[in-house]
């Protein structure tokens, strides 16, 4: 019997954010992401109507899918999806700005910054997973975020969660 591969993710906890925004911070301090990109973002959705109206925090990267749409859509074969542990990455030599991959993409992640190549979340793919958190997981007050090793049935649910939570809120940021 095959062993099922276990791939890696950064699970979310809503109800344990208070929407400090130190994820984003963190984030874009440790990779130097330019002004205007978020590798992880804070998001404020609402769900219900009046007067029984619900906000939910949801801190969104990249959910690096079991079958990436973005890695699918990029006519560059810019875009990877490592074996070993299911991170998906961007080789910015090879992505030429075309953004097929933000069209593909459920969950609106791609972004392009002044040099026209895509840039997202890589799990932090310089650092092993399993000697110390990325610093959005790190930095976060109330343990909201944490890396994650699943199965991939376990990571098509998680997806389906984020995906669920983006259609039934409004984003109001």
């Amino acid at each position: 019997m095959a062993v099922a591969q276990k791939e890696s993710f950064i699970e979310f906890y809503p109800e344990k954010c208070t929407q400090c925004h130190g994820c984003e911070i963190a984030c874009k301090t440790w990779r130097r992401v330019n002004f205007g990109v978020h590798y992880r973002k804070v998001l404020n959705l609402w769900e219900g109507s009046y007067p029984q109206v619900k906000s939910v925090s949801l801190s969104l990267g990249c959910v690096h899918c079991v079958e990436p749409a973005c890695l699918e859509a990029c006519p560059e074969e810019a875009i990877s999806k490592r074996e070993t542990d299911g991170r998906v990455e961007v080789d910015p030599d090879l992505c030429t700005g075309c953004q097929s991959c933000a069209d593909a993409c459920p969950f609106g992640i791609p972004q392009f910054s002044d040099d026209g190549i895509m840039q997202k979340c890589d799990l932090c793919s310089d650092q092993p997973l399993d000697q110390a958190a990325p610093p959005c997981v790190d930095t976060c007050p109330g343990n909201a975020l944490a890396v994650v090793r699943v199965n991939r049935s376990e990571k098509r649910a998680h997806e389906e969660k984020i995906a669920w939570m983006l259609r039934m809120g409004t984003s109001a940021s």
